[in-house]
This record gives structure tokens, sequence and C-alpha cells, in this order.
């Protein structure tokens, strides 16, 4: 086949017609685009619906067809590659011919290799390794075509500071890891993305906008000050053009533009997805990595992904999931690194990411399951709960007015969201419904699910004022949901191999039989020997009791303190067990006695910390319908945020009565998680405690010293800007001793330990905002 850069124009154009179907959850209609035409866009667009479907529901069967399908899309891509290198036809003289069909064959391959990352298993993501090792070559080769003279000359906005999105100045291609090319002498001619509509033979239908870009607001991503929504210096906006007319194109100009944007926006998140992923493997796996000649630079591949989101306002695909990947980035640092260098920041570009995606396409459920996640990170669970719950409803109206199949997994994604959240609420009941209804609409680990809402029943049963009655009813549901799970956990998973949560189940339902046993109880029910449950256990890996009121984090202290034997440990809401003689212990294990004190030292870290709420939390932008709330608002924050009402907060007693705690739960709280840490020796079957109590006296040692940062800025005793000299020593001892605490988690999590993969993720992030903060205060670690 010949190549016509006005034939690929027309191609892209029906594609992306398929992806906007996509966005907006009308798979149907996606498909159906995506079937009618063979040319490599058409088959990327449905390799790719068929990954979302498998990545977002962990389906083997989906990821089966997802991988049938990239490699046809790879297949395809490539042929049509070839036969544009034998074309003397290009669509710019920026380019060589079928740039675009090679942009398209790198995305399968780096969808390919993250489909086997999947798993969480150390076999997978080195399956990924070796997957990706044919996108290392490609992704270096595009970078110096469309990024000879690095990043930084693809925008205008003036140079990074230490308190813009990406950490401290950016590193330059010459100066970053082996899988950064080289900055070339030659310059690079770009036009920004044409606003105006596409030919009417190609055009496609207008998504719903808004008034303003995609990213108007991102201007303040990168100077932190306030600006006009259109101007030119956003540090997302695509590039200014240098030297337009020394373009030669073949074909209609806005075709062609298109076809240029897909180059430039493609080359940048493939550039930057391929860096972030390999950044957030595991560190044994990155060094394996090495040996094929990777590295990474996540700040670099940051400003790739956000250069890239800068062409989503004219519905580029690979904008579109630049943010995507942006948003769930983001998301996954609020949610799991425990500590945040600026997470005030980190909010505004969230928020500006989601309310850009979420203007064009508010049916999405991506964009709505992120909108919840934001309100989440700033403390408004309920509000939360409502916009996901509005979103399941608009779902099922949807389906009842015969727009087609919908996003099944997406909104899989607002259920498993909506569960986590009434978990955190302690609202057991809908926790448990929400879970078990996961296993009706996809069939990732059921065993997971059930194990979760079982704990979900035993708390209820365990929770204060309930009737003997009602305890037996909640203990027999508990007791039939852990039955169950053998028989769910022989289903094998990805891989044909147990997945890395099951394992610990498995490991966990054999000591519960064997404490029941061992205190003469009848084995079958051992669900009533169990007194910590275990859907706050599983909570600790998902960080779900982080960001928990102060009055939730109280029931949990005095419920768990109130379990025999004494914990030994004082706080001001720690209960004293009623002894009598005839008493045996609740926890008659190193395990549980290790897991009270994990819980019980980051529930009393939450309260300590809860003074940084009132003051630096940003306030969501769904309405509120507490009266009692008050947030201060940075001048920098972008008008979404400054228009949008306060963030709930408790009553002013409340929130003086735990701020007058402060320090007696800081306190505690380093007692516990150091006292969790000293039992590792004697632990027998959880041991993953001690690495995940070391990370926690970790994010202490941060949040201990952000306090003060706070008092400190309060009183006005020093410059807003500035610290203190005894605040910034104070700073680089604890970022030395956080990281120090690091390594020790990490020399007590193997690979043999449960979710071991789990934490050495966390801890990587953790480690980048340990060293953002350090530039930010300008310390040497």
């Amino acid at each position: 086949m010949s190549y016509s850069p006005h034939s690929a124009a027309i191609q892209l154009a029906s594609a992306s017609r398929g992806f906007d179907h996509l966005f907006a959850n009308e798979i149907s209609s996606a498909k159906k685009v995506f079937n009618s035409e063979s040319d490599p866009f058409h088959l990327v667009g449905a390799g790719c619906l068929s990954f979302l479907e498998a990545s977002l529901g962990l389906e083997a069967s989906k990821m089966t067809e997802a991988t049938r399908l990239l490699a046809l899309a790879e297949a395809g891509s490539r042929n049509a590659l070839k036969a544009a290198a034998k074309s003397k036809t290009k669509a710019s003289a920026a380019f060589p011919p079928g740039l675009e069909y090679e942009i398209a064959n790198a995305d399968t391959v780096v969808l390919l290799g993250i489909t086997h990352a999947l798993s969480e298993s150390y076999m997978g993501y080195l399956q990924c390794i070796y997957a990706m090792n044919s996108a290392h070559g490609k992704f270096s080769k595009l970078y110096k075509t469309v990024f000879p003279n690095g990043l930084d000359s693809h925008t205008t906005s003036p140079p990074l500071t230490p308190f813009s999105w990406t950490p401290s100045v950016t590193p330059s291609p010459a100066d970053s890891p082996a899988v950064t090319p080289k900055t070339s002498s030659s310059n690079l001619s770009l036009e920004p993305p044409v606003s105006s509509a596409i030919s009417k033979k190609s055009a496609r239908p207008p998504a719903k906008q808004s008034s303003s870009s995609f990213f108007g607001l991102a201007s303040r991503w990168t100077s932190g000050t306030s600006t006009s929504a259109s101007s030119s210096t956003s540090f997302l906006s695509p590039p200014t053009p240098t030297s337009i007319s020394s373009m030669t194109e073949a074909g209609n100009s806005e075709e062609i533009q298109n076809l240029k944007n897909l180059i430039i926006a493609g080359t940048a998140f493939g550039f930057g997805l391929f860096n972030l992923v390999f950044s957030l493997l595991p560190k044994r796996v990155q060094s394996v990595a090495g040996l094929f000649g990777f590295a990474h630079s996540r700040r670099l591949a940051l400003q790739a992904l956000a250069v890239s989101a800068g062409y989503a306002a004219e519905g580029e695909v690979h904008g579109v999931f630049a943010g995507l990947v942006l948003m769930t980035y983001h998301g996954a640092v609020l949610l799991v690194s425990g500590y945040q260098a600026d997470e005030a920041r980190i909010i505004r570009e969230y928020e500006s990411v989601v309310s850009g995606i979420e203007a064009r396409y508010p049916k999405g459920a991506l964009w709505i399951l992120n909108r919840a996640k934001i309100l989440r990170m700033t403390y408004d669970p309920e509000g939360a709960i409502r916009v996901l719950k509005a979103g399941l409803e608009e779902t099922k109206e949807d389906a009842a007015n015969e727009h087609g199949e919908g996003f099944k997994q997406a909104d899989t994604l607002l259920v498993f969201e909506l569960a986590w959240i009434y978990l955190s609420q302690r609202q057991y009941a809908e926790s448990a419904e929400a879970f078990i209804k996961l296993t009706e609409l996809n069939s990732w680990s059921h065993g997971t699910y059930y194990f979760i809402a079982a704990g979900c029943h035993i708390s209820l049963a365990l929770s204060d004022g309930v009737s003997h009655e009602e305890k037996e009813k909640y203990l027999d549901k508990a007791q039939e949901l852990l039955d169950a799970i053998p028989n769910l956990l022989d289903k094998r998973k990805v891989g044909g191999k147990d997945l890395p949560t099951e394992v610990l189940i498995k490991k966990k339902l054999a000591f519960y039989k064997e404490k029941q046993k061992l205190q003469g109880g009848d084995e079958r029910n051992f669900a009533r020997c169990i007194r910590i449950s275990p859907a706050e256990e599983l909570g600790i890996f998902w960080n779900n009791h982080n960001r928990i009121s102060p009055s939730n984090a109280e029931v949990h202290i005095r419920e768990w303190s109130a379990l025999q034997p004494p914990v030994g440990i004082d706080s001001p809401y720690m209960s004293r067990p009623i002894t009598t003689s005839s008493t045996s212990p609740d926890l008659d294990t190193p395990d549980e006695l290790a897991l009270r004190l994990l819980l019980l030292g980051i529930a009393h870290r939450s309260i300590g910390c809860v003074g940084l709420r009132i003051k630096d939390s940003l306030p969501p932008t769904e309405p509120a319908s507490s009266s009692s709330s008050y947030v201060e608002t940075p001048d920098s924050a972008p008008e979404s945020i400054v228009d949008s009402p306060s963030l709930p907060l408790p009553s002013s007693e409340d929130i003086n009565q735990y701020t007058g705690n402060a320090s007696a739960c800081l306190r505690a709280s380093r007692e516990l998680l150091s006292a969790a840490h000293a039992l590792q020796p004697s632990i027998k079957v959880s041991t993953w405690i001690g690495g995940l109590a070391m990370f926690e006296l970790a994010v202490l040692d941060l949040k201990e010293v952000e306090v003060e940062e706070k008092e400190e800025k309060a009183k006005g005793d020093s410059v807003p800007s500035e610290l203190s000299v005894d605040l910034k020593k104070r700073w680089q001892t604890a970022l030395k001793s956080a990281r120090a605490k690091l390594d020790v988690a990490m020399a007590l999590a193997p690979n043999s330990v449960d979710l071991s993969s789990r934490l050495d993720s966390r801890v990587a992030m953790l480690r980048d905002e340990i060293g953002m903060k350090a530039e930010i205060i300008d310390v040497t670690l």
C-alpha cells in the first residue's frame, strides 16, 4: 500500500471519533467505530479499548483479548510504517513520512508491556521489561526527532522553580538517564494545535466543551501565580511557532496539523509514560532493567506528560491519556505516599487535570472517579460518596435510555472507590455490600472482596451497642463469606499465579483456624476468634486510615486499645481493658499484638496531624453541607478552587480538642509504631508488619516537622516563603532520618514478604517527596 498524508489524516479523524465515544463511556459506539476500518489507528483504538477493559477490570480473559488486538495493531502499524518509508511524500518538512505510524507502533509496545506488569508480581514486572526492551530504541529515536532541543524548548513558560509542578529544574535531555537521547543542534518548527474544526469530510462530532480550554488553568502549574486562563505563558500550552514559514506540507493544512499534533503529543506521552512506568517499578526490578541499559527520570516523565496533555483541549487522544496518567499518578501519590512535600500544589494540579477532561466528557466514569478522589483526598468523604453514587445512577439511566454498552470496567472502579470510602467512614454494612457487588462486576479476586466484606461483618459484630442476636448474625455472615474464600482462591488468576493479596489471605485463614483450635474452639467457627477486622488490616496496604476523620480515628483507638492485654502505652484516647480473673487475652500472638500496635500508631498520627487540615487543605468543588468550615485559600489557587465552597471540617470545639492533644498523639504514635517494629523477630505470619511500621515511622518523622512549619508560619515568625534556621535544621535531620528508615523498611521486605512490591512502590514515592522537600527548602541530604 502507498502512503498518503491525506489518507492518514482521514483515518486518524475517524479513529479519534471512536476515542471520543470511549472517553464518554459509550463503549458500543467506540467499538463500532474501531471495527469499521483496519488501518493502524483503528487497530490501535480497538487494542487500547480492550487494554483499558483489561487493566481496569484485571480480568484474565480481557487481558488475553487485549494482547491479541494489540499484537494486530503492532503488526499493522509496522507494515504501514514500512510503506511510508518507501514514499517520498511526507506531511511536513519537520518530520519524516509515516512518523505517525511509528507513534502508533510504540503505543502498542508500551501497552503490551504494561499488561504484564498488572499482575503486581516480580515475574510480571520482568516480562514488562522484556516487552519494553523493544520500545527503548523507538522512543529514543522519536524523542530525538520530535524534541531535538529537549522538552523545555516546547514551552513558553518561565524556567521551572522548586515550587513548580515538576520538582526543581527539570533536567535537560543531555543530563537525563540513558533512556533519554541527547539533544541535537537542529531546530524543530512546530505550530500550535488549531482550534477550528477540521474539514467536514473528516470532522469529529464535537464533545461537550467548556468555555475555557482543557488546561486553561494550567499556567499555575509552573509558576504558582494566578494568571488568565488564556495566558500564552502556560506551561502546558502547545509550543508557539518559531519558523512556520519554513514548513512545506502536503494535503489539507488542518489535516496535516492533526497529524503533527499526534506526533508531538504522542511522542511526549509515550516517552513520559515509558519513563514513569520504570520509575514506579520496584527497585529490585529496576536493577534488572539496568542490565538492558534502561534508566529513568520521573521529573522528565511528568514534564513530558504535561506537554502531551496540553493537546487534550483539541481532543488529541494522547493528550487525554496523558491527563489520565497524570490523574492516576497524582491520586496515587496522595493516597499511598503518606507524606507530600507540597500537598496543596498536587491537589491544584490534580484539580486542573480533572476539571479540563471532565468538562469535555462530563459523563465519563474515569473523570467522575477522579473527581471523587479529589474530594476524598481533601477530607470530604461524604462529598466523594455523593459524586460516586450520582455517577453510578447516571450510568443506570444511560443504559435505560438505550445508550448501548457502558464502560463497565470504569463503572466498577466507582464501586471499588465507594467501598473503600465506606470502610474509612466505618459504614461497614454499606462497605460489605459494595465489595460483594464488585464480584458481580468483574472477575478479579473475588476472594479478596469476600475477605474484606467478611471483615466488615466482624467489625459490625465487635461494635459497641450490638445485641447478642445481631452479633451472632454478623459473625455467621462473616463465617459464611470466609468459608467461601478457599474455592474462590483456587481459581487461577493473572498468569496462572496467585495474586499477592491472595497469598496473604491464604496465610490469614490458616492463622485464624490455628488460633481458634489453640483456644479450644470449633475450627469451623474461626470467625469468632478474630478480634481485629481483616478489612482494617487490608486497609493498611491501601493507606485507608491516613485521611480518616479524627472522630473515626478516636473510635478505632478506643476499640483496639480495649482488647486484652493492655497496650502499655498511654494516650488521651486509649481505653483500659476490662479485666477479670477468668479473662483470656483477646490477642495472644505476636502477630496480633504487632498488628494492633501498627494500626494504633497510624490512627494516633492521623489525630496528631489534624491541625494541618485547617489552613493548608484545598477545598473540593462539590458543595459542602457543613457550615462550620474554614480554609485559607492560597493566592495561587485556580479560579475553580478559589470560587468553590470551603472544605468541611469538624466543629471548632472538636478541632480545638484534637489540636490540643496533637503532641500527645504524635508521641504515642512514635511509641506504638516503634513497638510494632520491635516485635518483628517474633512475628510468624504477618512478616510485612515490621517493614510497614518502619515506613510509617518515616512518614511520622516528616509529619512532625511539617506541623512545626505550619505553626511557625501561622505565628508569622518568618517570611512566608522562608524558614527559620532552626526549622531548616530540623527539616534536614528529619529528612535524613526518614530516608534511613526507608532503607530499613526495604531491608525488612524481601520478595518473600507479602505485598512487598506494594511497599516498594510506596517507598519510591516517599523518597521522591523527601528529595523534593530538600530542594524546596534548599538543604543537602
